[in-house]
């Protein structure tokens, strides 16, 4: 396994101080992400560390020279709308980018995209699904076209009253993914898995592992915090960020040594990227670094 960040902690870098400020932490790998031009419908959105509209031969191969020059490897382009929007004019406009995002994977040697299937927060879960086949197939075939694999983050994104009562992403538990694997068979569909949203759900992200080891193209590192005494309060029906908090890894209830343990028993070796969300280590760029230092030093008894 090869351990990197998540770039949309970094919004007040440039790509190659980005990078840079990677290398200098010793990390091997970055998810970088490719967000349109200046949309920013929420935190950790609407950062872009590389213009994916820019496909000439001058601007990959500047791309290149810098990953080059710091030994890191991009684990994967990143890109988390909501691409079941109801607004369909808005809904075409994100399709069209996130495919422009395959398209520069692509070019890149990258071939991996991190993404979010999307929902419309106001439908129920099957209505959902009649959408999701309306959508996704035509996304699998293009990435398909592209040789560039596709995978999903299991984030509700379920987080604040803009996103209330659904959620903003249909690909939230194993019994969902499993329909959804069922109406499209492919080898460049799977996961990007991200065991904290499991433990706010109050479910086990340990036994997926084993049951999807054949789809699990990437990890998220992320950790979080249930707090017990607020939800006692407020209920699990009330916004999960009024009962948990999002923590960089070891200091939330996420066990690190049963997961990492878990990948390495399928013999997962793919990339596995910190993912700050930590508001105690993200108003300043010191504090980005001090929580990605913080967090090496602790994965690195798993990750090497």
């Amino acid at each position: 396994m090869k351990l990197g960040v998540v770039s949309a902690i970094f919004d007040e870098l440039e790509f190659e101080e980005m990078i840079k400020t990677l290398y200098t932490l010793k990390y091997q790998c970055v998810e970088l992400a490719c967000w349109p031009s200046g949309i920013k419908e929420r935190r950790y959105a609407g950062v872009s560390h590389i213009n994916v509209d820019d496909t000439s031969d001058n601007n990959i191969k500047k791309i290149k020279t810098i990953i080059n020059k710091y030994n890191i490897e991009i684990s994967s382009l990143a890109y988390y709308p909501n691409t079941l929007d109801p607004d369909l004019k808005k809904r075409d406009k994100i399709i069209e980018h996130l495919k422009k995002v395959i398209k520069m994977s692509h070019l890149l040697d990258v071939n991996l995209v991190t993404t979010f299937i999307g929902r419309d927060q106001f439908k129920t879960v099957d209505e959902n699904i009649e959408e999701f086949k309306k959508v996704w197939p035509s996304i699998i075939k293009y990435a398909k076209e592209k040789k560039v694999k596709i995978a999903i983050e299991n984030c509700p994104m379920l987080f604040d009253k803009t996103q209330w009562p659904g959620g903003q992403n249909l690909f939230i538990n194993p019994e969902i993914w499993k329909r959804l694997f069922n109406i499209i068979e492919s080898p460049y569909f799977g996961i990007n898995f991200d065991p904290s949203h499991f433990v706010w759900q109050r479910m086990d992200y340990i036994s997926p592992i084993y049951e999807f080891r054949d789809k699990i193209f990437h990890i998220h590192l992320k950790d979080l915090k249930i707090l017990e005494d607020r939800q006692k309060r407020v209920g699990i029906l009330s916004y999960p960020l009024d009962y948990m908090m999002p923590k960089i890894p070891g200091l939330g209830d996420v066990n690190f040594s049963k997961f990492i343990s878990a990948l390495s028993d399928i013999g997962y070796n793919g990339y596995t990227c910190v993912e700050i969300e930590d508001k105690a280590f993200e108003d300043t760029l010191d504090k980005k670094i001090k929580g990605l230092s913080l967090s090496k030093k602790y994965l690195n008894q798993f990750v090497i």
